[in-house]
């Protein structure tokens, strides 16, 4: 079993020593402790001073900018765990791309979540063809998913909504893979792990797609 430093802080020896299975099973657990409302020990101020020279994360999360779902938190990661990309609807475009490169490729991250949730306004948006000043833009990038499950362009139902939730991570994990031939590569030799996953609002539990 893998364990941190005295200060509970990543350095580039354990963060070498994690596959992309391990890093994967460190946020389920990180998860399970959060909807047990349990923390992990650690000391920030400390993990501040630890860091300050260096950082190793072992995974970069993609979630929506909902006040709901602070990556950090709901995973029970602390300062220099994983690097957190936020964005309405966890949408990809190339800003997005170039974080997730630096992660990974740079930085030395071993997984990419996509992290969806329920009840996301973005989504729901999207769904009820909202257009604003430059969220509609945005919300063009979620419509392939709300094309999907909803072909006849009809009034959707919340059940309809949160499986567009669902399509639209799967959607953006499409994406990275076309879109960026360096994590396709890495994922293709094992290097790193790129899944999906939704997070419930309601119970703050993490389900892994």
């Amino acid at each position: 079993m893998i364990k941190k430093s005295k200060m509970n802080t990543l350095t580039k020896e354990i963060q070498d020593q994690i596959t992309p299975a391990k890093a994967k099973e460190i946020l389920i657990e990180g998860n399970k402790r959060f909807v047990q409302n349990i923390k992990a020990d650690r000391n920030l101020k400390e993990q501040v001073l630890a860091t300050s020279n260096g950082q190793y994360p072992f995974a970069v999360v993609l979630s929506c900018i909902d006040s709901r779902v602070p990556a950090e938190i709901v995973f029970d990661q602390g300062i220099g765990d994983i690097f957190s990309t936020r964005v309405a609807g966890n949408i990809i475009n190339e800003d997005v791309l170039g974080s997730m490169e630096y992660s990974c490729k740079v930085a030395g991250s071993k997984i990419i979540v996509v992290l969806g949730h329920t009840k996301c306004g973005a989504v729901t948006a999207a769904c009820n063809n909202v257009e604003l000043g430059n969220i509609t833009s945005l919300l063009e990038k979620i419509k392939p998913a709300v094309q999907i499950v909803n072909p006849n362009n009809t009034k959707m139902d919340d059940l309809s909504i949160e499986k567009t939730t669902i399509q639209n991570v799967k959607i953006s994990i499409d994406r990275i893979r076309e879109e960026s031939p360096i994590l396709h590569e890495m994922e293709k030799n094992k290097e790193i792990e790129i899944v999906g996953a939704i997070y419930s609002v309601s119970t703050g539990k993490v389900e892994f797609l």
